[in-house]
């Protein structure tokens, strides 16, 4: 971004795509700096609602006499198609299109940056940082990648100069950032659409990781690809079992539901924490927020409550109905790893139960490019119903669907649109149900909500 752009300057912005996890946290950082925002998005959603009772003007359709195209700053995401006529309407005019991540890197340039990234535990990990810095009084800004359970919102503004920021690895947007603190859970293949290969992907993360502030901290999971490879001067590992980790787990156990753990450090140790979430990666993803919480020099009860009122983010293993004749749970999981993690938390949290799992696939590409994976992860749930492609950004592929996963699944999913899905589970109520995809399967957590109701 043009470093003579000032960043106080600016009166008013526009946002071509303000409907996603990270445009509307930048429209909403604008808006608490009293700026006139306004942007388009292709559909209605509950994000873009929630924008506009705050105040903010969203238009769906893409008509350019509707927008503000003489906006000081116009904002855009690579997920509104270059042929939108809104978006080729600012370019026609002259107008100096900016991507999200270089916008942040802008705000980001004057604060203390705690950098969250890894293809999978970012966003849980950054709003429990988020959460832990805000609980205990501490006080940040967060630019989050999920809706904190917690505040109801993904942006959060404080006086004081620090930000959490969810350093997202596609399109390279993290190098656009200036940390003092990064953490990196996982570097596993992912946007190969972008980077091409697994190793450039990989490249990516240690080019950032080397961004580091002097003085800065480096945060990784013990056993990452390439952890020898990082160089920095200040380097902690994490790992919730490996005790040769620098900050690891000790007696962990589970009670009413709860895991309940003490944390080991370097030179200093928690007892007693208290985290109510499923998934022994999210004792992992503690372990990040609470040796920031250390580093920044907050106390370990303040940490303890905090961690003990953490609530979670919105489709992070998140339970939408939880009670004796049946639990249902959304996450955003989309690719094999995710979804991995994902049944193995429910299984240490319901065992025993039989697990139902819904998948909406993500992407023709990813489809098609981790079909046998996707395989045999679906294949250790015990019924699988999967809806068709979301396509997102993409086009259609030939000979791609939701059945180049299915045929080669050892057990045989169903596969259904939402409609046939609704039927099938009014019929067939399912004790133990997991939704999962990052497209509109969201759209149909209320519908499934009151099957369960009726059940």
């Amino acid at each position: 971004m043009n470093d003579h752009m000032n960043i106080s300057n600016i009166r008013s912005v526009f946002f071509i795509g303000i409907g996603g996890i990270g445009m509307s946290a930048l429209a909403r950082y604008f808006h608490s700096k009293g700026m006139e925002v306004s942007g388009y998005d292709r559909t209605s959603t509950t994000l873009t609602e929630a924008l506009v009772a705050e105040g903010i003007a969203v238009v769906c359709e893409d008509d350019p006499r509707l927008v503000d195209a003489d906006a000081d700053l116009v904002v855009y995401t690579p997920a509104i198609p270059v042929e939108s006529r809104i978006r080729q309407h600012c370019v026609s005019i002259g107008k100096t299109l900016y991507k999200r991540s270089e916008v942040l890197g802008m705000i980001s340039a004057s604060t203390f940056n705690i950098c969250i990234a890894g293809t999978h535990g970012k966003t849980t990990t950054s709003c429990m940082v988020a959460h832990l810095l805000r609980d205990s009084g501490y006080g940040c800004n967060a630019f989050l990648g999920g809706i904190a359970s917690n505040y109801g919102t993904n942006f959060w503004s404080h006086d004081r100069s620090v930000a959490v920021i969810e350093a997202d690895e596609y399109d390279r947007s993290f190098l656009t950032l200036h940390p003092d603190v990064v953490s990196v859970s996982s570097m596993d293949p992912d946007h190969l659409d972008i980077y091409g290969t697994a190793a450039e992907m990989e490249a990516a993360f240690m080019t950032f990781a080397s961004q580091l502030k002097t003085g800065g901290w480096l945060i990784t999971r013990k056993g990452l690809k390439r952890e020898s490879d990082f160089n920095a001067e200040h380097h902690l590992t994490y790992h919730a079992e490996d005790q040769t980790a620098s900050v690891h787990a000790r007696s962990l156990r589970v009670e009413d539901g709860a895991f309940v753990y003490d944390v080991v450090g370097p030179d200093w140790e928690i007892t007693d924490l208290h985290l109510s979430m499923g998934g022994i990666h999210n004792v992992e993803n503690s372990l990040v927020a609470i040796t920031v919480a250390r580093l920044l020099g907050i106390d370990d009860q303040a940490i303890r409550a905090a961690l003990a009122s953490f609530k979670g983010v919105k489709r992070r293993f998140e339970y939408i109905v939880n009670q004796p004749s049946g639990t249902y749970i959304d996450d955003y999981a989309h690719h094999p790893e995710e979804l991995r993690v994902l049944i193995q938390g429910a299984r240490t949290m319901f065992k025993g139960e039989s697990i139902t799992l819904v998948f909406q696939p993500h992407l023709y590409s990813r489809t098609r490019d981790l079909a046998d994976d996707f395989a045999a992860v679906l294949d250790s749930a015990d019924r699988v119903y999967l809806l068709p492609i979301y396509p997102a950004r993409e086009k259609p592929m030939e000979g791609v669907t939701s059945a180049t996963i299915a045929d080669r699944m050892k057990s045989k999913p169903m596969l259904l649109n939402k409609l046939e899905l609704l039927d099938q589970l009014r019929n067939e109520p399912p004790h133990l149900l997991i939704t999962a995809g990052a497209g509109d399967i969201d759209t149909l957590i209320d519908p499934i909500k009151e099957t369960f109701h009726r059940a």
